[in-house]
């Protein structure tokens, strides 16, 4: 290859390497110093959203947002972090009031409970007392299974009812602990309810594994009853006068929109606020107000990592009780579709690289169990079979260990059960880039298909248009303007490679005098 070509590659190397690796990180803008910097992006479907925030490395989540003028049940979705939300919510109230947070699939989350009922259809219903009586019952259950002591005020209750209808979110904020995904808390739900759901058809026996089996004259068996009747408050009448239950069951899936506090539907003006008979008081941290501390509180997957308790509740493959161990920090999986007896995470490329991690030297290490944390990008996983503990420097002979993976920080690093390693954290290593999210996709500010304007409107963005062949040609007219004479080009080309096969070298000085006098053309 001609010098000339060596050149002109190395320059195209160099360019390459500096856009991959720049020398300074690009600004970002932020709130105020001590946040991190600002993400604010829209997206037409949930999966482009959920795949974008999953690749930031700002801790950002996914939030559905409906429009006034669009298509009923029509919605777009922004990637931002918790506090740019709450910065710009209270700001814009009408382009960000009928707002949902995304309950990702897999995701750690508070256990929550959507109820509501038709006034008319259930004259006589005291809500308020339905509420009290259901929070009650709930924690009770939560001290029967899983030995976690709550109340009424560990519960924030935020109310949108109107004229017509009752309408509660109840936000259980446990101290130190928090389920699995909504999918276990739809089961512990649907479990703690089988007395009503059950009631026409058996009774009030309760099953799914809750309670332990007893004779059938036993005192345990007639507090069950007794239990029974006193859930007879959850049944109601819906608007067509059929039964109903006060709870709805239907909000516990996959990638579930729950509506926010201050958010209304579209079309409607009744937005959650804090319930008048609410006895959960929060408490701000410093630098927080009251209002976004109730705000951070109502978010169901706001939940950390540090010292959590996972919650589980698995279905019986018999009628033996399957209930998680009350000492267990992580909870267990799914029990079909297994990957070492448990369902894969969210991340299948992930979980097989934590094998490799754990099947090396002869021993077969396996995933007993995996949780993900939304709120901090956060995979957890329960080692079974390898024991090897970097902070002894060998293998412990009873306790098992963590692998932890940090999607945002793509690192991974090893945590123990072992009480004397309890507060270790092992030096933190690379994920390998194949299998990181930011290598995986790369999406471009062009990639939005809506933007939010200073007013706070959020509009389509026209930086979307249809590729047909009115643009391409429209594309190489503009190349032409811009670069000039395809042909020109080529025969430029071609006279600086015959004069450097007839040189020895080309000054810089002649290399800028004529791309001068070509620029002067």
């Amino acid at each position: 290859m001609s010098k000339w070509g060596d050149r002109l590659k190395k320059v195209e190397q160099l360019a390459q390497s500096f856009q991959k690796n720049p020398l300074t990180t690009p600004y970002k803008p932020r709130l105020w110093p001590c946040q991190p910097s600002s993400v604010w992006k829209f997206f037409p479907r949930q999966c482009m959203a959920i795949s974008f925030a999953q690749s930031c490395k700002e801790a950002v989540h996914v939030f559905a947002l409906e429009k006034e003028k669009e298509a009923v049940g029509q919605r777009i979705y922004l990637v931002t972090s918790y506090s740019e939300l709450w910065f710009y919510y209270r700001t814009y109230t009408q382009s960000l009031m009928h707002c949902y947070e995304v309950i990702p699939e897999g995701a750690v989350c508070k256990l929550y409970l959507d109820l509501e009922f038709h006034k008319p259809s259930n004259n006589g219903s005291d809500g308020k007392t339905m509420v009290s009586l259901l929070i009650q019952y709930v924690c009770d259950k939560l001290l029967e299974v899983y030995g976690i002591e709550c109340s009424a005020k560990n519960v924030l209750n935020l109310d949108s009812s109107t004229e017509e209808k009752f309408s509660r979110h109840l936000i259980f904020c446990l101290q130190q602990a928090a389920f699995k995904d909504n999918i276990h808390v739809g089961r512990f739900i649907h479990a703690i309810l089988q007395p009503v759901l059950n009631k026409p058809k058996n009774g009030s026996h309760l099953d799914n594994g809750v309670e332990t089996r007893t004779q059938a004259a036993s005192p345990e068996m007639k507090r069950r009853k007794e239990e029974g009747r006193d859930l007879s408050f959850l049944q109601v009448k819906n608007k067509d006068g059929r039964d109903s239950l006060f709870v709805d069951l239907g909000v516990y899936t996959k990638n579930r929109n729950f509506r926010l506090y201050k958010s209304s539907k579209a079309g409607k003006n009744a937005a959650f606020t804090v319930a008048e008979d609410n006895q959960c008081i929060a408490k701000p941290e410093k630098g927080t107000s009251l209002e976004e501390s109730i705000f951070l509180a109502s978010l169901v997957c706001n939940v950390s990592f540090t010292g959590q308790r996972i919650l589980t509740w698995d279905v019986p493959e018999s009628s033996e009780p399957k209930i998680s161990p009350s000492k267990c920090q992580q909870g267990s999986g799914s029990d079909s579709g297994a990957l070492s007896g448990f369902l894969s995470s969210p991340h299948q490329e992930v979980d097989n690289f934590v094998l490799t991690v754990v099947r090396k030297d002869g021993i077969q290490g396996s995933l007993r169990r995996w949780n993900y944390f939304a709120a901090e990008q956060l995979l957890v996983y329960d080692i079974a079979k390898y024991r090897w503990c970097e902070n002894v420097g060998r293998f412990h002979k009873s306790n098992n260990i963590m692998i932890v993976v940090d999607l945002k920080e793509e690192v991974w690093y090893q945590k123990c059960h072992d009480p004397d390693c309890r507060n270790f954290r092992s030096s933190s290593y690379p994920l390998p880039q194949e299998i990181c999210i930011s290598y995986i996709l790369t999406l471009d500010e062009e990639d939005q298909v809506y933007l939010m304007d200073d007013a706070g409107n959020i509009e389509s963005s026209q930086k979307h248009k249809p590729m047909g062949p009115q643009s391409t040609v429209h594309t190489e007219e503009e190349k032409s303007d811009v670069w000039g004479d395809e042909r020109d080009d080529r025969d430029y080309l071609e006279s600086l490679d015959d004069f450097e096969q007839k040189s020895e070298e080309i000054s810089d000085q002649l290399l800028l005098s004529c791309m001068a006098d070509f620029d002067s053309q």
